[in-house]
């Protein structure tokens, strides 16, 4: 996908959504991190569910470490891996109170250092919480890199530096966002809304679908 072309493709999404907004529910960096940690394969409307009272009570690391792990459980128990993520969270908290004065930093690789917490994790985090411009590649936005001719990768890695080369710095706030909100609900892995998609002539996708009845 040419310069000129990426340019549009997010001007477009731009214009049509200009604050653009996660799904995470989230009070703060802290609950916003354990928030995202917890969405590893699992939905947000999921984890929402789990954290409306948790983050009720908890608002710091420390909090979390006053709940204890077997409460956190309690809590989180409906969500897929929930007692790895439990213990991978107490963890985390326990490092963000002794090393961080229970503050969570704006550092990738200390983001990373943290129990239950990659790359895609410290991304999603720094650009919510700090605007930072990072990009966290999930499984849509892998596809849309791929599937759209914008940043062609084997990997994650591939595709988010891919993206970050190509993407104009003024659209970087939001254009993680833009593209798992497009990937979630119009560039579908199964089934692409192509018909329905408002940037359909940009996408170097070869087997685009009509739009829906």
């Amino acid at each position: 996908m040419s310069k000129a072309a990426v340019e549009e493709f997010f001007q477009r999404l731009s214009d049509a959504d200009p604050e653009p907004k996660g799904e995470l529910d989230y009070t703060n960096p802290y609950t916003l991190l354990v928030a995202v940690a917890l969405s590893a394969q699992a939905t947000d409307v999921g984890v929402n569910k789990a954290t409306k009272k948790l983050f009720q009570i908890v608002e710091t690391p420390q909090d979390m470490l006053d709940l204890g792990e077997e409460a956190l459980i309690g809590h989180i128990k409906t969500i897929g891996l929930y007692r790895g993520k439990a213990k991978n969270v107490m963890a985390a908290a326990k490092i963000l109170v002794e090393k961080h004065n229970g503050v969570v930093p704006n550092d990738q690789d200390a983001l990373e250092e943290l129990p239950g917490v990659g790359r895609k994790t410290a991304n999603v985090v720094r650009n919510i919480a700090w605007g930072e411009h990072t990009m966290a590649v999930d499984t849509h936005i892998f596809r849309l890199g791929n599937r759209t001719g914008m940043a062609n990768g084997k990997n994650v890695l591939a595709v988010e530096k891919g993206l970050l080369k190509k993407i104009p710095s003024r659209f970087m706030t939001h254009a993680h966002h833009w593209l798992i909100l497009h990937g979630r609900y119009i560039c579908k892995a199964r089934k692409p809304r192509c018909g329905d998609c408002i940037v359909n002539d940009l996408c170097n996708f070869k087997d685009k679908t009509p739009a829906e009845a």
